[in-house]
């Protein structure tokens, strides 16, 4: 369909033409118009089929009226990155050649001080970042009730990036008159319920299918070890076989794009890196660099996975399968653009097969592997099952044999370990008699397991057994002087048998008298 029967206004149309383009997309030809009507529209597709223009083209055919007054811009457009913003800031300019609208761009990373001089003069487009916007927002430069068109770009990734509370307070702040252009790729439980909320009525578009990857990509696993160093060198031979032209190299965490960065540079590659960690200027000299062509391979996260529009790359390597398999799709997607030809390789460990089986299913095929192979799924299974039985196994006999070396080490431990709250809870003076009674036993007729079941004997002035009890205590207080009598024997070296209680019975040395006759 021709951008002339999509009722744009003649600027829009001349700047259209003079962009190159000719006929419009499925996502332009269908969202378009009922964005020029007013409408809500709920946009559903896939990265690199011309969203953008989707909303920018109606966008600026709707501000050609009007002028923006000093900190209270006309359209907001929000997007989950900066590379994103600053893309969709570019595309404005050039759609916008014949429109004397002012463009904000309120990004991380940036000084603020641009930024306010820009919102002081008057912004017709405000771009930015959530979270970045909501600072502007908070220090009192920027109010959000002159907001007339509001766009929310890539609604899918801000949920991934945890920006779904910031939307809601957003939104919450603009008129409700205002219309709300929403794009996502995919539609999530959580996206749905901010479509309910903040849209009215909106126009459903959905594109292509969904979680697909271009035909014109040829897809390609490689199977790859566990350990890092191994890893590193598969996907340096890898690079070296194809005949690569210029490539991104995905990595799941930031701290692995620094490791591949640098094992590339020593290896003789022209790479650079490119992750959120890192400062915006150096984010866009990278990003700029890999564009025109001075740097060849770029190691990223997935902060360049999405929408990012670098219409020239030959291959695209993931380093480690991506933990969403939606985001196999957009990584991908970087090459093979505009019906040209892309490269798009895979390294497999072992552990990594089930989330390979996770995006085939969701793609509904199978990717073919380079050695016509790959690794045998069974197998794979099997072992990450024995090794996790035998793990377990381990560490159950190792819990049994630590606690067995602590039995087997010393057999008296246990008793130690009973006697001692025992000891705490015994009374200075209860152990003092005891003392003094064994000092006045005669040697040679220690306690034995004979005397602990023999009767008590009267002796010459002994107390009866009854006074004698009440005096000695509670059975605590007797196990707690035969655990001190015990321990005094294993310093000895003895081998007797330890009396552990004397239940009704009392010792004959108890009964023996301390008093002279």
């Amino acid at each position: 369909m021709s951008f002339a029967d999509l009722g744009l206004s003649p600027k829009v149309l001349s700047a259209v033409q003079a962009a190159g383009y000719e006929n419009a997309t499925p996502i332009q030809a269908q969202a378009i118009p009922y964005a020029m009507m007013g409408r809500d529209v709920l946009g559903i597709a896939q990265t690199g089929t011309g969203k953008t223009a989707s909303f920018v083209l109606p966008m600026l055919t709707k501000l050609e009226q009007g002028r923006a007054r000093a900190r209270m811009p006309r359209s907001l457009i929000l997007e989950p990155t900066r590379e994103l913003a600053a893309q969709v800031a570019d595309e404005i300019e050039v759609l916008g050649k014949q429109h004397k609208l002012t463009v904000a761009l309120l990004i991380g990373g940036v000084s603020y001080d641009e930024q306010d001089k820009k919102l002081d003069r008057g912004a017709d487009i405000v771009i930015a970042t959530p979270g970045r916007l909501l600072d502007h927002f908070q220090r009192g430069k920027l109010l959000l009730n002159g907001i007339q068109v509001l766009v929310v770009d890539e609604a899918d990734r801000m949920l991934d990036m945890g920006f779904i509370p910031d939307i809601e307070k957003i939104c919450k702040r603009l008129p409700f008159t205002r219309q709300t252009l929403f794009f996502s790729a995919t539609m999530p439980a959580e996206i749905q319920r901010l479509v309910n909320n903040f849209l009215h009525q909106p126009a459903r578009v959905e594109v292509a299918q969904r979680s697909s990857a271009a035909t014109t990509i040829k897809q390609r696993l490689a199977k790859a070890p566990v350990e890092a160093k191994g890893k590193r060198e598969v996907l340096r031979e890898l690079m070296r076989a194809e005949n690569v032209k210029n490539a991104i190299i995905f990595c799941n965490r930031k701290k692995d794009v620094g490791v591949v960065l640098r094992s590339l540079q020593r290896h003789g590659f022209n790479a650079g890196g490119l992750h959120g960690d890192m400062d915006q200027r150096a984010r866009s000299a990278t990003l700029e660099g890999f564009r025109d062509g001075s740097i060849t391979f770029l190691a990223a996260s997935d902060v360049a996975a999405r929408g990012l529009d670098i219409p020239d790359v030959s291959h695209v390597f993931n380093y480690d399968v991506p933990v969403h398999p939606e985001d196999y799709v957009h990584r991908i997607g970087r090459t093979g653009r505009a019906g040209k030809e892309g490269f798009a390789a895979t390294l497999v460990t072992p552990k990594e097969i089930k989330a390979i089986k996770a995006i085939e299913k969701m793609m509904d095929q199978e990717i073919p592997w380079l050695d016509g192979e790959g690794l045998k799924t069974d197998a794979v299974e099997e072992a990450q099952s024995d090794e996790d039985k035998g793990g377990r196994r381990r560490g159950g006999r190792g819990g049994r044999s630590r606690g067995g070396a602590k039995k087997s080490a010393g057999g008296e431990k246990p008793a130690e370990a009973n006697a001692e709250p025992a000891k705490s809870e015994a009374k200075p003076e209860d152990a003092k008699p005891e003392s003094k009674a064994a000092d006045e036993q005669p040697k040679g007729k220690a306690a034995t397991p004979a005397d602990k079941d023999d009767k008590p004997k009267k002796g010459k002035g002994a107390k009866p057994s009854r006074s004698a009890k009440s005096d000695k205590g509670s059975r605590d207080d007797k196990s707690s002087r035969d655990d001190k009598s015990s321990r005094g024997d294993k310093k000895k070296g003895g081998d007797k048998e330890k009396v552990r209680g004397m239940g009704d019975h009392v010792p004959a040395f108890m009964m023996r008298s301390v008093r002279p006759d």
